[in-house]
Protein backbone atom coordinates (compact mmCIF):
# COMPACT_ATOMS: atom_id res chain seq x y z
CA UNK A 1 0.00 0.00 0.00
CA UNK A 2 2.98 2.27 0.64
CA UNK A 3 4.19 1.75 -2.23
CA UNK A 4 1.47 2.14 -4.11
CA UNK A 5 0.59 5.45 -2.71
CA UNK A 6 4.45 6.30 -3.69
CA UNK A 7 4.17 5.81 -6.77
CA UNK A 8 0.66 8.03 -7.16
CA UNK A 9 2.37 10.67 -5.58
CA UNK A 10 5.53 10.63 -7.80
CA UNK A 11 2.91 10.64 -10.77
CA UNK A 12 1.25 13.69 -10.05
CA UNK A 13 4.00 15.39 -9.11
CA UNK A 14 5.51 14.37 -12.52
CA UNK A 15 2.64 15.68 -14.13
CA UNK A 16 2.83 18.96 -12.94
CA UNK A 17 6.15 19.39 -13.59
CA UNK A 18 6.14 17.99 -17.22
CA UNK A 19 2.84 19.92 -18.00
CA UNK A 20 4.94 23.04 -16.66
CA UNK A 21 7.96 22.16 -18.93
CA UNK A 22 6.79 20.87 -22.37
CA UNK A 23 4.67 23.95 -22.65
CA UNK A 24 2.13 22.25 -24.96
CA UNK A 25 -0.87 21.90 -22.86
CA UNK A 26 -3.76 24.05 -24.24
CA UNK A 27 -4.65 26.95 -22.75
CA UNK A 28 -8.29 27.87 -21.77
CA UNK A 29 -9.04 30.95 -23.64
CA UNK A 30 -11.82 33.25 -24.99
CA UNK A 31 -13.60 32.12 -28.05
CA UNK A 32 -13.67 28.41 -27.30
CA UNK A 33 -16.61 26.95 -29.77
CA UNK A 34 -19.18 24.57 -27.46
CA UNK A 35 -20.65 21.73 -28.89
CA UNK A 36 -22.64 19.53 -26.90
CA UNK A 37 -22.94 16.86 -26.09
CA UNK A 38 -19.02 16.60 -26.71
CA UNK A 39 -18.00 19.09 -24.38
CA UNK A 40 -19.42 16.83 -21.69
CA UNK A 41 -16.21 14.25 -22.92
CA UNK A 42 -12.81 14.19 -21.97
CA UNK A 43 -10.32 16.98 -23.16
CA UNK A 44 -7.10 15.51 -23.52
CA UNK A 45 -5.10 18.67 -24.75
CA UNK A 46 -5.68 20.14 -21.19
CA UNK A 47 -4.17 19.52 -17.78
CA UNK A 48 -6.96 19.20 -16.06
CA UNK A 49 -10.60 18.95 -15.95
CA UNK A 50 -13.38 17.73 -13.10
CA UNK A 51 -17.29 16.76 -13.46
CA UNK A 52 -18.59 18.02 -10.09
CA UNK A 53 -21.81 17.30 -8.81
CA UNK A 54 -23.67 18.93 -5.72
CA UNK A 55 -26.97 18.65 -4.35
CA UNK A 56 -29.77 17.84 -1.93
CA UNK A 57 -31.69 15.10 -1.44
CA UNK A 58 -34.83 14.65 1.00
CA UNK A 59 -35.11 10.97 2.40
CA UNK A 60 -38.55 9.62 4.28
CA UNK A 61 -38.47 11.21 7.86
CA UNK A 62 -35.45 12.77 8.11
CA UNK A 63 -33.41 15.76 7.13
CA UNK A 64 -31.91 16.54 3.99
CA UNK A 65 -28.80 15.02 3.10
CA UNK A 66 -26.06 16.97 1.34
CA UNK A 67 -23.89 15.31 -1.29
CA UNK A 68 -20.90 15.23 -3.72
CA UNK A 69 -19.30 13.23 -6.53
CA UNK A 70 -16.68 14.76 -8.53
CA UNK A 71 -14.08 13.53 -11.29
CA UNK A 72 -10.86 14.52 -11.92
CA UNK A 73 -8.91 14.05 -14.57
CA UNK A 74 -5.05 14.63 -14.36
CA UNK A 75 -3.24 14.81 -17.03
CA UNK A 76 0.32 12.72 -16.92
CA UNK A 77 1.94 13.83 -19.80
CA UNK A 78 0.76 16.73 -22.67
CA UNK A 79 -0.12 15.72 -26.27
CA UNK A 80 3.14 15.69 -28.26
CA UNK A 81 5.06 13.81 -25.76
CA UNK A 82 3.08 9.94 -24.98
CA UNK A 83 5.40 7.98 -26.66
CA UNK A 84 3.04 4.63 -27.22
CA UNK A 85 -0.21 4.01 -28.57
CA UNK A 86 -1.62 0.93 -26.38
CA UNK A 87 -4.25 1.41 -23.79
CA UNK A 88 -1.89 0.80 -21.04
CA UNK A 89 0.20 3.89 -21.46
CA UNK A 90 0.01 6.26 -18.95
CA UNK A 91 -1.69 9.56 -20.09
CA UNK A 92 -4.00 10.40 -17.20
CA UNK A 93 -5.04 9.90 -13.61
CA UNK A 94 -8.38 9.61 -12.45
CA UNK A 95 -9.01 11.14 -8.97
CA UNK A 96 -12.68 10.66 -7.41
CA UNK A 97 -13.82 12.39 -4.12
CA UNK A 98 -17.33 11.30 -3.00
CA UNK A 99 -19.05 12.89 0.33
CA UNK A 100 -22.31 12.85 1.99
CA UNK A 101 -23.71 14.58 4.90
CA UNK A 102 -26.12 13.52 7.61
CA UNK A 103 -27.52 16.32 9.66
CA UNK A 104 -29.66 13.74 12.02
CA UNK A 105 -26.44 12.39 12.77
CA UNK A 106 -24.17 14.89 12.81
CA UNK A 107 -21.84 13.32 10.27
CA UNK A 108 -20.20 13.58 7.28
CA UNK A 109 -18.81 11.23 5.49
CA UNK A 110 -15.90 11.10 2.53
CA UNK A 111 -13.91 8.94 0.08
CA UNK A 112 -11.56 9.14 -2.40
CA UNK A 113 -9.84 6.53 -5.29
CA UNK A 114 -6.99 7.56 -7.43
CA UNK A 115 -6.51 5.28 -10.66
CA UNK A 116 -3.86 5.39 -13.44
CA UNK A 117 -6.09 4.75 -16.59
CA UNK A 118 -6.09 1.57 -17.92
CA UNK A 119 -8.76 -0.53 -18.93
CA UNK A 120 -9.24 -2.43 -15.65
CA UNK A 121 -8.42 0.52 -13.23
CA UNK A 122 -10.65 3.60 -14.73
CA UNK A 123 -10.90 6.01 -17.61
CA UNK A 124 -12.44 8.81 -19.74
CA UNK A 125 -15.04 8.94 -22.58
CA UNK A 126 -14.53 10.13 -25.64
CA UNK A 127 -17.23 12.36 -27.55
CA UNK A 128 -20.36 10.13 -28.10
CA UNK A 129 -19.39 8.10 -25.28
CA UNK A 130 -22.13 7.56 -22.99
CA UNK A 131 -19.67 6.85 -20.03
CA UNK A 132 -17.98 10.30 -19.16
CA UNK A 133 -15.73 9.03 -16.38
CA UNK A 134 -15.27 6.20 -14.49
CA UNK A 135 -12.64 4.15 -11.91
CA UNK A 136 -12.87 1.12 -10.24
CA UNK A 137 -14.27 1.15 -5.98
CA UNK A 138 -12.03 1.24 -3.11
CA UNK A 139 -10.19 -1.65 -2.42
CA UNK A 140 -12.43 -4.15 -0.56
CA UNK A 141 -15.43 -2.25 -2.71
CA UNK A 142 -15.86 -4.39 -5.82
CA UNK A 143 -17.62 -2.47 -9.02
CA UNK A 144 -17.10 0.65 -9.62
CA UNK A 145 -17.92 4.17 -9.46
CA UNK A 146 -19.16 5.77 -13.03
CA UNK A 147 -20.50 8.82 -14.68
CA UNK A 148 -23.14 8.63 -17.40
CA UNK A 149 -24.46 10.45 -19.31
CA UNK A 150 -27.31 9.02 -21.64
CA UNK A 151 -30.34 10.66 -23.22
CA UNK A 152 -30.24 14.34 -21.70
CA UNK A 153 -29.67 12.31 -18.52
CA UNK A 154 -26.72 12.01 -16.15
CA UNK A 155 -26.48 9.03 -13.50
CA UNK A 156 -23.63 9.11 -11.13
CA UNK A 157 -23.12 5.67 -8.83
CA UNK A 158 -20.92 5.45 -5.83
CA UNK A 159 -19.96 2.96 -3.47
CA UNK A 160 -17.86 2.28 -0.46
CA UNK A 161 -17.64 -0.51 1.79
CA UNK A 162 -15.81 0.57 3.80
CA UNK A 163 -17.25 3.72 4.93
CA UNK A 164 -20.84 2.02 4.54
CA UNK A 165 -21.10 4.68 1.78
CA UNK A 166 -22.99 4.45 -1.17
CA UNK A 167 -25.55 6.08 -3.73
CA UNK A 168 -26.85 5.48 -7.04
CA UNK A 169 -28.48 9.26 -8.53
CA UNK A 170 -30.55 9.79 -11.67
CA UNK A 171 -30.05 13.59 -12.59
CA UNK A 172 -32.02 15.20 -15.12
CA UNK A 173 -31.34 18.86 -15.79
CA UNK A 174 -34.49 21.20 -15.91
CA UNK A 175 -33.26 24.41 -17.65
CA UNK A 176 -30.15 24.62 -20.24
CA UNK A 177 -26.20 24.74 -19.28
CA UNK A 178 -25.05 28.30 -18.19
CA UNK A 179 -21.82 29.71 -19.04
CA UNK A 180 -19.89 31.97 -16.97
CA UNK A 181 -17.55 34.31 -17.67
CA UNK A 182 -17.11 35.42 -21.24
CA UNK A 183 -18.86 33.00 -23.01
CA UNK A 184 -17.72 30.14 -21.34
CA UNK A 185 -14.22 31.44 -20.26
CA UNK A 186 -13.92 32.41 -16.60
CA UNK A 187 -11.01 34.39 -15.54
CA UNK A 188 -8.96 33.77 -12.80
CA UNK A 189 -6.90 36.96 -12.53
CA UNK A 190 -7.26 40.78 -13.63
CA UNK A 191 -5.51 40.23 -16.74
CA UNK A 192 -6.97 36.81 -17.97
CA UNK A 193 -3.83 35.26 -18.41
CA UNK A 194 -5.13 32.52 -16.02
CA UNK A 195 -8.37 30.96 -16.50
CA UNK A 196 -10.83 27.96 -17.36
CA UNK A 197 -13.53 26.77 -19.59
CA UNK A 198 -16.40 26.71 -17.16
CA UNK A 199 -20.66 25.83 -17.45
CA UNK A 200 -22.87 24.60 -14.84
CA UNK A 201 -26.43 22.66 -15.31
CA UNK A 202 -27.41 24.47 -12.37
CA UNK A 203 -31.18 22.85 -11.64
CA UNK A 204 -31.03 18.89 -12.26
CA UNK A 205 -34.51 16.91 -10.31
CA UNK A 206 -32.55 13.70 -8.91
CA UNK A 207 -34.46 10.26 -7.92
CA UNK A 208 -32.52 7.64 -6.29
CA UNK A 209 -31.42 5.56 -3.55
CA UNK A 210 -28.40 6.45 -0.55
CA UNK A 211 -26.92 4.58 2.23
CA UNK A 212 -25.38 5.61 4.65
CA UNK A 213 -25.06 4.19 8.64
CA UNK A 214 -25.96 0.92 7.61
CA UNK A 215 -29.47 1.67 6.37
CA UNK A 216 -30.61 2.45 2.30
CA UNK A 217 -33.13 4.89 1.29
CA UNK A 218 -34.94 6.31 -1.20
CA UNK A 219 -34.54 9.80 -2.34
CA UNK A 220 -35.54 12.94 -4.25
CA UNK A 221 -33.69 16.17 -4.77
CA UNK A 222 -31.88 18.53 -6.75
CA UNK A 223 -28.10 18.86 -8.33
CA UNK A 224 -25.89 21.12 -9.89
CA UNK A 225 -23.27 20.36 -12.73
CA UNK A 226 -20.11 22.07 -12.80
CA UNK A 227 -17.86 21.44 -15.91
CA UNK A 228 -14.17 23.16 -16.00
CA UNK A 229 -11.43 22.50 -18.41
CA UNK A 230 -8.01 23.93 -17.97
CA UNK A 231 -4.18 23.83 -17.36
CA UNK A 232 -3.69 25.94 -14.89
CA UNK A 233 -6.91 27.86 -12.89
CA UNK A 234 -4.51 29.62 -10.36
CA UNK A 235 -2.24 32.86 -10.30
CA UNK A 236 1.14 32.46 -8.92
CA UNK A 237 -0.15 34.53 -5.60
CA UNK A 238 -2.93 33.09 -5.25
CA UNK A 239 -3.12 30.21 -2.47
CA UNK A 240 -7.53 29.14 -3.01
CA UNK A 241 -10.49 30.09 -3.65
CA UNK A 242 -14.07 30.27 -2.23
CA UNK A 243 -17.09 28.90 -4.58
CA UNK A 244 -20.62 29.32 -3.78
CA UNK A 245 -23.86 27.44 -6.15
CA UNK A 246 -27.34 28.80 -4.86
CA UNK A 247 -30.67 27.61 -6.13
CA UNK A 248 -33.42 29.74 -4.43
CA UNK A 249 -36.71 29.00 -4.10
CA UNK A 250 -38.00 31.67 -6.31
CA UNK A 251 -36.17 30.18 -9.66
CA UNK A 252 -33.06 32.22 -9.28
CA UNK A 253 -29.07 30.29 -9.27
CA UNK A 254 -25.94 32.49 -8.08
CA UNK A 255 -22.88 31.03 -8.64
CA UNK A 256 -20.11 33.17 -7.12
CA UNK A 257 -16.16 33.09 -6.55
CA UNK A 258 -13.14 34.68 -5.52
CA UNK A 259 -9.53 33.74 -5.75
CA UNK A 260 -7.28 34.73 -2.50
CA UNK A 261 -4.10 35.62 -2.13
CA UNK A 262 -1.62 34.30 -0.06
CA UNK A 263 -1.71 36.71 2.31
CA UNK A 264 -5.43 36.33 2.76
CA UNK A 265 -6.68 39.15 0.83
CA UNK A 266 -8.88 38.67 -2.23
CA UNK A 267 -7.63 38.79 -5.51
CA UNK A 268 -9.81 38.53 -8.15
CA UNK A 269 -13.77 37.78 -8.08
CA UNK A 270 -16.47 36.74 -10.53
CA UNK A 271 -19.95 35.87 -10.34
CA UNK A 272 -23.36 34.60 -12.08
CA UNK A 273 -26.77 35.59 -11.76
CA UNK A 274 -29.30 33.24 -13.12
CA UNK A 275 -33.00 34.42 -13.45
CA UNK A 276 -35.91 32.48 -12.73
CA UNK A 277 -36.51 31.75 -16.37
CA UNK A 278 -32.49 30.72 -16.99
CA UNK A 279 -31.06 33.57 -18.68
CA UNK A 280 -27.65 34.75 -17.16
CA UNK A 281 -25.92 37.43 -16.68
CA UNK A 282 -22.63 37.80 -15.48
CA UNK A 283 -21.59 39.59 -11.51
CA UNK A 284 -18.02 41.43 -11.60
CA UNK A 285 -16.54 41.45 -8.10
CA UNK A 286 -17.30 44.67 -7.17
CA UNK A 287 -21.12 44.20 -7.76
CA UNK A 288 -21.74 41.37 -4.73
CA UNK A 289 -20.19 40.59 -0.88
CA UNK A 290 -19.39 37.72 0.66
CA UNK A 291 -18.89 38.14 4.14
CA UNK A 292 -17.82 35.42 6.98
CA UNK A 293 -19.78 35.61 9.79
CA UNK A 294 -18.29 32.47 11.77
CA UNK A 295 -15.54 30.22 11.78
CA UNK A 296 -15.03 26.53 12.87
CA UNK A 297 -11.56 25.02 13.65
CA UNK A 298 -10.86 21.59 11.96
CA UNK A 299 -9.93 18.93 14.28
CA UNK A 300 -8.81 16.90 11.81
CA UNK A 301 -5.67 19.60 9.97
CA UNK A 302 -6.03 22.91 11.98
CA UNK A 303 -7.51 24.51 9.41
CA UNK A 304 -10.19 27.26 10.17
CA UNK A 305 -12.73 27.87 7.48
CA UNK A 306 -15.70 30.07 7.63
CA UNK A 307 -19.32 28.41 8.27
CA UNK A 308 -21.36 31.55 7.97
CA UNK A 309 -22.00 34.22 5.68
CA UNK A 310 -23.39 37.57 4.61
CA UNK A 311 -23.89 37.82 0.98
CA UNK A 312 -24.94 41.11 -0.16
CA UNK A 313 -25.74 41.85 -3.63
CA UNK A 314 -26.83 45.51 -3.76
CA UNK A 315 -27.61 45.73 -7.86
CA UNK A 316 -30.45 43.30 -7.31
CA UNK A 317 -31.36 44.25 -4.08
CA UNK A 318 -30.49 40.83 -2.13
CA UNK A 319 -29.20 40.41 1.22
CA UNK A 320 -28.84 36.67 2.40
CA UNK A 321 -27.28 34.30 5.23
CA UNK A 322 -25.62 31.46 4.30
CA UNK A 323 -25.56 29.26 6.95
CA UNK A 324 -23.65 25.33 6.62
CA UNK A 325 -25.82 22.67 7.39
CA UNK A 326 -22.64 21.22 9.76
CA UNK A 327 -19.65 22.92 10.28
CA UNK A 328 -17.39 19.74 9.77
CA UNK A 329 -18.01 18.84 6.19
CA UNK A 330 -14.46 19.32 5.15
CA UNK A 331 -12.80 16.66 3.14
CA UNK A 332 -9.51 15.34 4.02
CA UNK A 333 -7.40 13.42 1.61
CA UNK A 334 -5.45 10.65 2.76
CA UNK A 335 -3.96 9.64 -0.50
CA UNK A 336 -2.83 12.95 -1.57
CA UNK A 337 -2.51 15.35 1.75
CA UNK A 338 -5.03 17.81 0.11
CA UNK A 339 -8.05 19.08 2.40
CA UNK A 340 -10.47 21.59 1.68
CA UNK A 341 -14.34 21.97 2.74
CA UNK A 342 -17.30 21.45 0.49
CA UNK A 343 -20.18 21.47 2.53
CA UNK A 344 -24.30 22.28 2.06
CA UNK A 345 -25.53 25.15 3.04
CA UNK A 346 -29.05 27.40 3.79
CA UNK A 347 -29.83 30.42 2.29
CA UNK A 348 -31.82 32.65 4.38
CA UNK A 349 -33.17 36.66 3.85
CA UNK A 350 -31.03 38.49 5.91
CA UNK A 351 -33.85 40.05 8.09
CA UNK A 352 -35.25 36.91 8.84
CA UNK A 353 -32.78 34.15 9.16
CA UNK A 354 -34.77 31.51 10.19
CA UNK A 355 -36.92 31.13 6.81
CA UNK A 356 -35.11 28.92 4.20
CA UNK A 357 -35.48 30.01 0.89
CA UNK A 358 -32.82 28.22 -0.82
CA UNK A 359 -30.17 25.70 -0.81
CA UNK A 360 -26.29 25.66 -1.99
CA UNK A 361 -23.10 24.32 -2.16
CA UNK A 362 -19.85 25.91 -0.50
CA UNK A 363 -16.36 25.21 -1.43
CA UNK A 364 -13.31 26.82 0.35
CA UNK A 365 -9.60 25.65 -0.56
CA UNK A 366 -6.19 26.73 0.70
CA UNK A 367 -7.13 27.42 4.01
CA UNK A 368 -4.54 26.39 6.82
CA UNK A 369 -0.94 24.61 6.10
CA UNK A 370 -0.01 22.85 2.57
CA UNK A 371 -3.16 22.90 1.36
CA UNK A 372 -3.43 25.25 -2.04
CA UNK A 373 -4.87 23.27 -4.76
CA UNK A 374 -2.48 21.80 -6.82
CA UNK A 375 -3.73 23.36 -10.22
Amino acid sequence: MKSALRMILLAMAACFVLGAAGGVWRDAAPGYRWSFPADLAAHPDYKTEWWYVTGHLDRPGGETLGFQVTFFRVGLLPPGKQTGRTAWDPRDLVMAHAALTDPDSGRHVFSEVIRRTTPFLGGFGSPGDSMLAWCAAPAGTPGKWTLVHADGVFRVRVRDNAQDLAFTLTCRPTRKPVFHGDGGFSPKTATGDVGSLYFSQTRMEVQGSVRIAGRGTPVTGSAWLDREIFSNTLGSDQKGWDWAALNLDSGEDLMLYRLRGKERHDDFALGTFVDSLGAAAPLPGNAWRLEPLRWWASPHTGARYPVAWKLTVPGRNLTFRLEAVLPDQENVSALTGIHYWEGAVTVAPWENPDRIIGRGFVELTGYGEGSRPPV
